[in-house]
């Protein structure tokens, strides 16, 4: 079983190209964990977010799935600004 130091240590490094790609356009982007393996990945805007830089809620989960392929862990679903 790993440890949760471990987890994120694979979790931050699976997101750290998009945490920084989002953070220029004013995003945050967190991850939890739900249960055995699976992550949510929730999006949060900043106060000088650009609305127009995310992309749909289907092409974000593919990113997002595609940027977990190679860690144990699967995506569980993504939270958009706005709760979609």
């Amino acid at each position: 079983m790993s440890s949760p130091a471990a987890e994120s240590a694979v979790l931050d490094g699976a997101f750290e190209k998009f945490r920084e790609l989002m953070a220029s356009d004013g995003y945050a982007l967190n991850w939890s964990l739900t249960g055995r393996n699976r992550v949510v990945v929730e999006i949060v805007a900043g106060a000088d977010a650009c609305a127009d830089c995310l992309v749909p809620l289907p092409v974000m989960e593919e990113v997002m799935s595609d940027a977990l392929e190679r860690t144990p862990y699967t995506l569980d679903h993504v939270v958009l600004p706005g709760g979609t």
